[in-house]
């Protein structure tokens, strides 16, 4: 029976969460062990964010290009995608990413990195399975899970017989493909909707809702729609894919139930992007008592600490916002209750995110939907980005902008926004950090803001509203 190593924490991942936490515990002047089964820096640098933002700048720039007669520039001759250079371009990125999240590791003092998979034997205790073939087991004081999540899978009779891209694999193409069929609309679908739209393929998004973007308000979500379609993306709401069946020359057909019957939709490639599960279905929680919520993902409380004491979870593993930010706020969170004898909590935490279409869709706090679910009593100022001169200026004036803020009398507080427009990610940031702040909502409205900026949009959007 191999000996059990012994540190004061234990981190199972290397995502956004787990290696700040990692370094910032043996900063503090505890051992730290941190396993990790693939790469180092999990989802966001490896298979998300990093990589996915490189190609959409990538796909932009395509946009752009093919737009140059618009802006009066000649000459460029005929714009072509070269799908090889883009996924270079992409890995290279990934590689330096990631090889600077591997250097400040190497350099830091009290922490062990173990390559390999982690399953508990015990509460407290992993026995881990190395790369090379090697067992260990390791116990700790704080167990920190932070495994991520995986793309879940098209589970339709038939998905066996075809090639079916996940968020990770479409990302390894090195041709653009003739015809992708998208399932799932949702913010990863999207985002590689759009993409591959622009790389020059045929895309039809399959969507089993009856918009897309199904957490945000109807009318962006019907604004959202009618900027994929003026590129080109064919939308199949109240659709759900039933059957694929392989065809000549490796592509596939997809069986596909629609509000007026059946179609049936040929096509080259299928990215299946309806949602992802937790990776905790091997990790053997059951050894600890951990509580397991809806779909496998580990119940926590407000300071992300599960049923047993002392073994917490953080990231996407543990359900909710699935966003790199939100890992890192975890991170925060652990950090300042344990090594700095504070006490932090996710409740009332801000969610802001950012889907990266384009133009951006960013977003913070309440949607009329929350917000009368809530019972909470506001007002609305909408307003078209084509009203917006700096929009303008670059002709990039689709999509359109709008706040919530609380009602007359009731504190002129904001409750929340959707910036669906060019760089839409930043204006909404701006409206986070007035919330941040407490800020009335007056204050953006009479605020004096550089002309011409986007920012200065703010003054007209919540002049549309009275008092």
């Amino acid at each position: 029976m191999c000996t059990v190593k012994q540190y004061n924490a234990l981190i199972l991942g290397s995502g956004q969460g787990g290696t700040p936490l990692t370094m910032a515990l043996a900063a503090a002047g505890h051992t730290v062990a941190l396993v990790e089964a693939s790469h180092i820096g999990g989802t966001c640098i490896n298979e998300g964010c990093t990589p996915t933002k490189t190609m959409v700048a990538s796909a932009k720039i395509a946009y752009y290009a093919k737009r140059q007669a618009e802006y009066g520039i000649k000459g460029a001759g005929e714009v072509t995608v070269d799908m090889a250079t883009v996924r270079k371009r992409k890995r290279d990125m990934v590689v330096s990413f990631r090889g600077g999240s591997e250097g400040r590791l190497k350099k830091a003092e009290n922490v062990t990195v173990v390559r390999g998979k982690a399953r508990f034997v015990g509460i407290k205790e992993v026995e881990v399975q190395s790369t090379k073939g090697e067992t260990e087991r390791l116990k700790a004081e704080w167990v920190f899970v932070n495994v991520g999540c995986r793309p879940a899978p098209l589970a339709i009779p038939g998905a066996d017989t075809v090639d079916i891209l996940d968020s990770t694999s479409i990302m390894e193409l090195d041709v653009v493909p003739e015809h992708l069929v998208v399932i799932g609309g949702g913010y990863v679908g999207l985002e590689f909707a759009q993409m591959f739209r622009r790389f020059g393929s045929k895309v039809t998004v399959v969507q089993r809702g009856g918009q897309l973007l199904g957490r945000e308000d109807e009318d962006i979500a019907e604004e959202v729609k009618k900027v994929l379609e003026e590129d080109g993306v064919d939308v199949m709401l109240n659709s759900r894919a039933e059957k694929a069946d392989k065809i000549d020359d490796g592509k596939a057909k997809l069986l596909v139930k629609t509000e007026n019957g059946e179609d049936e939709v040929l096509c080259s490639h299928i990215l299946a992007a309806a949602g992802r599960v937790p990776n905790t279905n091997d990790l053997g929680l059951e050894t600890t008592g951990v509580e397991l919520g809806k779909g496998g993902f580990v119940k926590v409380n407000e300071t992300l600490e599960t049923n047993v004491v002392g073994i917490f979870a953080m990231g996407d593993v543990k359900g909710g916002p699935a966003f790199t930010h939100i890992s890192y706020d975890d991170f925060r969170i652990l950090k300042g209750n344990i090594s700095d004898d504070r006490t932090l909590t996710t409740t009332a935490r801000l969610v802001p995110y950012t889907v990266f279409i384009d133009p951006q869709l960013g977003r913070i706090g309440h949607t009329e939907a929350s917000a009368k679910a809530q019972g909470l009593k506001y007002r609305v100022a909408k307003m078209p980005m084509a009203w917006v001169a700096r929009a303008l200026e670059m002709d990039e004036s689709r999509g359109m902008m709008k706040v919530l803020v609380e009602e007359e009398g009731k504190g002129d507080q904001i409750l929340g926004c959707a910036i669906l427009g060019t760089d839409g990610g930043e204006v909404m940031s701006m409206i986070q950090i007035a919330m941040m702040g407490g800020l009335k909502w007056q204050v953006l409205r009479d605020g004096v803001f550089a002309h011409p900026l986007l920012a200065e949009s703010l003054n007209n959007l919540l002049g549309r509203l009275e008092g």
